[in-house]
């Protein structure tokens, strides 16, 4: 993972290691789907509690509550592995932010800029 922190032009921010992470979540998510066969398979019910305000209105809206429900903890999931990502790897962002600062970029005399 160093080497996704050494990509950074600067300092190893979490703004700046992340998004080579975050793009291969993105791909993944993006990949197309299974065939309803399959998807069939692989689903498992599930009871979920909501507020009966809310029920109601995603009903009136037409919202399928299914897909809603599925999209929002896909969301969830994907905020959990980024955050804990971030988490495992505080420490190599702070030695390469460190190293940085005692020893300057690595490369800085290429820089046209």
């Amino acid at each position: 993972m160093l080497w996704q922190i050494m990509l950074c032009a600067g300092y190893a921010h979490d703004i700046c290691a992340y998004p080579a992470h975050l793009l291969l979540e993105e791909q993944r998510m993006s990949m197309p789907q299974p065939s309803d066969r399959t998807m069939a398979s692989s689903r498992r019910a599930t009871n979920v509690t909501l507020p009966a305000a809310l029920l109601q209105d995603a009903r009136s809206l037409g919202i399928n509550l299914s897909q809603a429900c599925e999209q929002g903890v896909a969301t969830a999931v994907a905020a959990a592995r980024r955050q804990r990502w971030l988490d495992e790897n505080r420490a190599a962002f702070q030695a390469w932010n460190e190293h940085v600062e005692s020893h300057g970029l690595p490369l800085a005399a290429y820089r046209q800029f």
